[in-house]
């Protein structure tokens, strides 16, 4: 069954903030590196070539990989590798090592993201609720 174009953007958004964050994240530094514009400028290419990445492969058979949440986070944290190991060079030494760690980053926020942004955010809904003192 093929993908409709909403589902595609949808999952293009989802799948650039993902590595965007992830790369902010595992960039070496300090809090100052949160305004910096050379860090954003890399997080943000890394996100883009991820989410790109994704979309293209959102017209081959391993679409469905991107209905599983587990298959979702393995794709999400392989593509942002992949994204990050062209977007930049590593600042850790060890070649792709910066790589690997944003990758597994992505892949552990999709995993999060698939469980907090599931059912319209039902489970932050209900947090806020308790967090609130109303009932769900």
């Amino acid at each position: 069954m093929p993908i409709p174009l909403k589902r595609r953007l949808l999952l293009f958004v989802q799948r650039f903030w993902q590595p965007t964050s992830a790369c902010m994240t595992c960039m070496p530094g300090s809090l100052g590196n949160l305004l910096s514009i050379p860090h954003w400028t890399l997080a943000l290419q890394t996100g883009l070539l991820t989410g790109v990445l994704a979309l293209l492969l959102t017209f081959t058979p391993a679409a469905r990989l991107f209905s599983n949440r587990y298959g979702n986070a393995l794709v999400v944290g392989i593509l942002t590798m992949i994204g990050d190991t062209f977007s930049h060079p590593g600042h850790y030494g060890i070649p792709h090592l910066e790589a690997v760690v944003t990758g597994i980053v992505s892949g552990l926020f999709a995993l999060a993201g698939s469980y907090l942004f599931e059912d319209r955010a039902r489970r932050l809904r209900a947090l806020w609720a308790r967090i609130s003192g109303r009932r769900p």
